[in-house]
């Protein structure tokens, strides 16, 4: 029980202390007191200094200080997300054991019906079961140092309709179930690009109806990304 409630609190940390990142609540540059977040947040430190750890590992943070994203950053993160996981649906297409096609099935289910937060689940659950496929732990590893860029990108697809989202998820698993690698990559490559694109292109739109002030990060334009898609919608 103890064991669990020291994750729970380590999860709750991590999400809220890389949400304020992402949003701009908490600004580029800014030192983090361990304390002050403790005592913010309700957790004790040790949480704390595990999700600050976590948040170094992805880029977000360096020797404490806050690092937001400008678009090139998150451009550039994304292209190399787009070569890895087309790689491992290749791999995917030759190894991925009759379990995991079943749960990848149902991802894309999940995904035709599902709640806004079942979506996210079974989005990220598509992905991360793809990318154990490839068996290369420094492309997995890779990907993990990505997860706080990644669930930006999620949550733009999944809470602005991307359109064709989902179906484009079906071609990848009926491409990977009838073992057909360079198909498998190919839509793969296409599909993440098209969440790139549109992506910085909702985040164009938000510059044009938020003001920035001259700020030079994107982090005002997510703020309002956030802040515009309540959690827990259909």
């Amino acid at each position: 029980m103890a064991k669990q409630s020291t994750q729970h609190a380590y999860i709750k940390a991590y999400e809220i202390i890389r949400d304020r990142i992402l949003s701009g609540e908490i600004e580029g540059g800014t030192k983090l007191v361990e304390e002050r977040l403790a005592d913010d947040i309700g957790v004790s430190r040790t949480p704390i200094r595990e999700s600050i750890r976590r948040l170094e590992q992805e880029g977000l943070i360096s020797k404490k200080k806050v690092i937001q994203p400008t678009e090139s950053d998150l451009r550039h993160s994304f292209q190399v997300r787009i070569l890895l996981e087309g790689e491992a649906a290749r791999a995917a297409a030759s190894y991925m054991t009759e379990e995991h096609l079943d749960v990848l099935r149902q991802c894309v289910d999940i995904g035709k019906s599902g709640s806004k937060e079942e979506v996210m689940e079974a989005n990220k659950q598509f992905h991360d079961i793809i990318m154990q496929a490839s068996r290369n732990p420094v492309m997995i590893g890779i990907i993990d140092q990505m997860q706080s860029i990644i669930y930006l990108f999620r949550k733009t697809v999944v809470y602005h309709q991307r359109p064709l989202l989902i179906e484009e998820h079906e071609k990848i698993y009926k491409a990977i179930r009838q073992h057909q690698p360079d198909q498998a990559e190919q839509l793969m490559k296409k599909h993440l690009q098209a969440d790139l694109d549109f992506s910085l292109h909702v985040f164009r739109i938000n510059k044009e109806t938020v003001p920035t002030q001259g700020v030079r990060t994107v982090s005002l334009l997510i703020l309002h990304l956030i802040l515009s898609v309540p959690d827990g919608s259909k």
